[in-house]
């Protein structure tokens, strides 16, 4: 008679036949690939089989995979077989010139650029320079006057509010005081 399986028995179970099946897909997908003559890589593999790209690397499957695109290569190429369709070819053309045209674009617009801002700082002379440090330094000045008077200023509330915080000590003390005093006397 069987021995009854534990669920971790079956889990382990399912999931060894699950592993079995996806890998025997990568199988099956690799020799499709083969047969039609479409380029093997992992990623390809992986998306046809709908396995992850960790199984593609995985002992025992990385192998074929890699077997598989070594056979590739050794192939010689048929004519036609991977040559691109000729509205690609025009289109990769219109790309290149394109791209190299937006290059060339980008550089003059990059030395245009620096040309502008040379001519800026060649404007700015000397005496430009002196007045604006001038007018910087008298700003400074002002800046921390008026820093002074701030602090001051904070410094005479701060007083102010402990000088009012010690009167509403007092005041309290004095009423709980008259409180207490008003409670101790005798009803007449």
């Amino acid at each position: 008679m069987d021995e009854p399986r534990t669920p971790a028995q079956v889990l382990r179970e399912a999931r060894q036949k699950d592993s079995r099946d996806k890998r025997a897909r990568v199988l099956t997908v690799v020799d499709q690939m083969l047969a039609e003559k479409e380029p093997v890589t992992f990623t390809t593999v992986a998306r046809r089989a709908k396995v992850s790209h960790w199984l593609v690397y995985a002992e025992g499957v990385r192998e074929v995979i890699e077997q598989a695109r070594r056979r590739q290569a050794r192939q010689p190429r048929e004519d036609g077989a991977r040559k691109a369709p000729a509205g690609w070819q025009v289109e990769v053309q219109i790309t290149r010139e394109d791209n190299r045209r937006l290059r060339e674009e980008v550089d003059r617009l990059k030395a245009a650029v620096r040309r502008s801002l040379g001519q800026q700082i060649d404007q700015v002379g000397a005496a430009d320079l002196r007045a604006r440090v001038d007018e910087l330094t008298a700003a400074n000045q002002r800046l921390e006057g008026e820093l002074a008077q701030v602090k001051a200023h904070a410094e005479e509330l701060q007083g102010r509010l402990t000088e009012t915080e010690d009167d509403l000590a007092g005041a309290r003390t004095s009423l709980r005081r008259m409180i207490r005093n008003g409670n101790q006397e005798p009803a007449v």
